[in-house]
């Protein structure tokens, strides 16, 4: 991903196309050729993707468009990211946090690996081999639903201080599968990515995750899940969903019947 910059200059079109005093923009060869995919960021791509088993996070921010289009808008969405960014990361690394000594961190598992600003949300991968077990892949889940959770009790009181109209929610879609690198490695592509980004926008939900690889099971201590059949637009039409059941006893009745039994 990135910029270009090109030193764009008017000179005068072809009048017998376009008509007298008519102008186009130019550029010189050089310039002109800038356009093209390094802008992408993405570095070499012939060389050869490297996979990964992931776990792929989404967290989206409901109402962020409305926010965005809000008067004046370029004044207050760098304030919000500003001071939502480093919230979301800080906080994150805290609740995966389980104690310090003088010279060292313990950690609950492993840190995302990479993390990708999407505009209206942040996308999170964890490698799933430094993850500890079944047991730590319920506990990023279990992390991740109390990040959510916080954004509400916590960073919204805060952030109404200083604009008005925040986005009034953190969803989040998570799903599990293997990512391969694109490039140098800046970059991945993979199923479960597609999966958790259609998760954090199924249907007025807040928090979604797929069943495969991950057991939210009454037994695994998570018993606020539960697990539906849904239709996901490009991925399938009998998918294993868990979801927050006290979620879904709200949702209204045309939402719920998107659902069914397993």
């Amino acid at each position: 991903m990135g910029r270009l910059h090109l030193p764009y200059k008017l000179i005068a079109a072809d009048e017998s196309k376009y008509g007298k005093g008519f102008a186009l923009n130019s550029l010189t060869h050089h310039e002109f050729q800038q356009f093209n995919e390094s802008i992408l960021g993405l570095g070499d791509l012939s060389l050869r993707g490297n996979y990964t088993h992931a776990l792929a996070a989404f967290l989206d921010l409901e109402g962020f468009t409305d926010f965005a289009n809000q008067v004046d808008s370029h004044l207050v969405i760098p304030e919000f990211l500003n001071r939502y960014l480093p919230w979301l990361f800080a906080k994150t690394a805290e609740f995966f946090t389980e104690g310090k000594s003088e010279d060292r961190v313990r950690i609950w598992g492993s840190l995302p690996f990479y993390a990708k600003f999407l505009g209206d949300g942040v996308m999170f991968l964890w490698d799933t081999a430094y993850s500890g077990g079944e047991s730590s892949i319920r506990n990023i889940v279990r992390k991740l639903l109390s990040l959510t959770r916080e954004y509400r009790r916590d960073f919204l009181k805060t952030i109404g201080l200083h604009v008005s109209k925040p986005p009034s929610r953190l969803r989040c879609g998570i799903a599990r599968g293997q990512v391969v690198s694109v490039g140098s490695g800046d970059d991945f592509v993979g199923s479960c990515l597609n999966l958790a980004s259609r998760l954090q926008k199924l249907s007025t939900l807040s928090f979604a995750v797929s069943r495969r690889g991950i057991d939210l099971s009454p037994q695994s201590k998570l018993a606020c899940f539960v697990l539906k059949k849904v239709e996901l637009r490009g991925i399938g039409s009998h998918e294993l969903v868990y979801v927050l059941e006290s979620e879904f006893e709200r949702l209204p009745m045309e939402e719920k019947m998107l659902f069914t039994e397993p």
